[in-house]
């Protein structure tokens, strides 16, 4: 990898640690920043579905505050009712980017499933479930990496679940 980013290495780190080499490996660098999973399929060529938009909500219950990952197909949005729901929170709303860059490490555009500070409570969509291979972000706009499905719930100890609906 010719990219180096503090929180790329964080990711290829976290990856290896956790036995998915292939991944680490793969980790790929983009020409240009995509911060969304339009622009990420565009530049991968390849279905906006396949991308696992990693997307940092703040959850609450009972009073307090926690991040929630949402690992959600890139063809549709994530329902924060549904969310909530699956994560045992009393609400559930978007995360500013302090609160993102805080809880991951990670900016917003780059946030990947691992890597973090600490572990998140992590949903995984399983309208990925369908492609064979999945990308997510490296850590930083520039860096993607492939992975599957099943590697996804396994490498965050993600709760596999229906996260959405249309785009």
């Amino acid at each position: 990898m010719s990219f180096e980013h503090p929180a790329t290495a964080k990711v290829a780190a976290a990856l290896a640690e956790a036995g998915q080499t292939a991944a680490a490996d793969g980790i790929r660098v983009l020409p240009a920043e995509v911060r969304t999973a339009a622009q990420a399929a565009e530049a991968l060529g390849v279905s906006v579905g396949a991308i696992a938009n990693s997307l940092v909500f703040r959850a609450v219950r009972g009073g307090t505050d926690f991040p929630l990952l949402a690992l959600t197909s890139g063809a549709h949005r994530a329902d924060l009712a549904v969310l909530a729901e699956l994560a045992g929170a009393d609400e559930v709303d978007r995360a500013d980017p302090k609160f993102v860059k805080t809880h991951t490490g990670q900016v917003i555009g780059g946030v990947a499933p691992v890597g973090h500070p600490a572990k998140l409570v992590t949903l995984v969509d399983t309208a990925l479930e369908q492609y064979e291979t999945v990308w997510a972000a490296a850590g930083h706009a520039k860096t993607v990496f492939p992975t599957t499905f099943a590697a996804l719930v396994e490498l965050t100890g993600g709760r596999a679940a229906a996260l959405g609906g249309g785009a």
